[in-house]
């Protein structure tokens, strides 16, 4: 009888010491947070707000426009209340175990770490972290959604969140990170992401193992590279072969 590909997960997982998790918007989106490069995400933007996600989220429209891109942040992006899911508790589970050095992520809502993960790299930052433009001083993200409006500091400045906008360069030090524990891994399990979004989906090309694993419910332009695809939910697979295992 033919080995099943969750066997086959569960299976390199075992002979594995150093996994790298690379996930995108899918992981979130079975925790209730909507992708918003979906059709219906982008559909919402352009119906509620007039423009698309991209330019709402450009650093030239913060700018111009503060009120219409906090107004559109706090509706749309900041789920503030939303909870781990089976991936994000089994990625934290295989941390736990000694077998994941790194998760490395483009979702912006710190689930990884409320499940459990130590070492993440938030390539496209954090709803978590928000910083006075004047004066430098910390805020939650607690605080930037129950502002009213565009949210300020008491010095006056106003509060940006740390989360990387169209135009922005990613963090370097957050990126080199990411590209050395990839490079280091002995498995990559890919999972969320369609990889059509750079410079994330680069991120591919420096794993040098033999042990590249694809979760994604829909093709992706390197499933031929892949040594294991699984077209799935990734909460279930990793549920499957993590959490069920245990």
């Amino acid at each position: 009888m033919p080995e099943t590909k969750i066997e086959q997960l569960k299976k390199m997982i075992a002979e594995s010491g150093k996994i790298v998790f690379l996930g995108g918007a899918g992981v979130s989106v079975e925790s209730g947070i909507p992708d918003f490069r979906s059709s219906n995400g982008i559909f919402k933007a352009i119906q509620e707000f007039g423009y698309s996600p991209e330019e709402l989220l450009s650093h030239s429209f913060y700018v111009r426009k503060p009120e219409v891109f906090f107004k559109y942040y706090k509706t749309l992006l900041m789920s503030t209340d939303a909870k781990p899911n089976d991936a994000h508790l089994a990625l934290a589970e295989l941390e736990k175990q000694g077998k994941l050095t790194a998760v490395v992520t483009q979702n912006i809502d710190g689930l990884h770490q409320m499940a459990g993960s130590k070492n993440v790299f938030e390539l496209h930052g954090s709803i978590h972290r928000n910083h006075c433009e004047k004066c430098g001083r910390f805020f939650d993200a607690e605080y930037v959604h129950n502002a009213e409006g565009v949210p300020y500091c008491p010095c006056g400045g106003r509060i940006k969140p740390d989360v990387v906008l169209y135009e922005e360069s990613l963090d370097e030090n957050c990126l080199m990170g990411a590209v050395t524990a990839i490079m280091r891994a002995d498995m990559l399990i890919v999972g969320g992401t369609s990889l059509q979004v750079y410079p994330a989906a680069g991120l591919i090309n420096y794993y040098r193992g033999n042990r590249l694993v694809l979760i994604n419910k829909s093709e992706t332009p390197y499933d031929s590279y892949a040594d294991l695809v699984i077209n799935d939910s990734i909460g279930k697979v990793l549920k499957e072969a993590v959490l069920d295992a245990k």
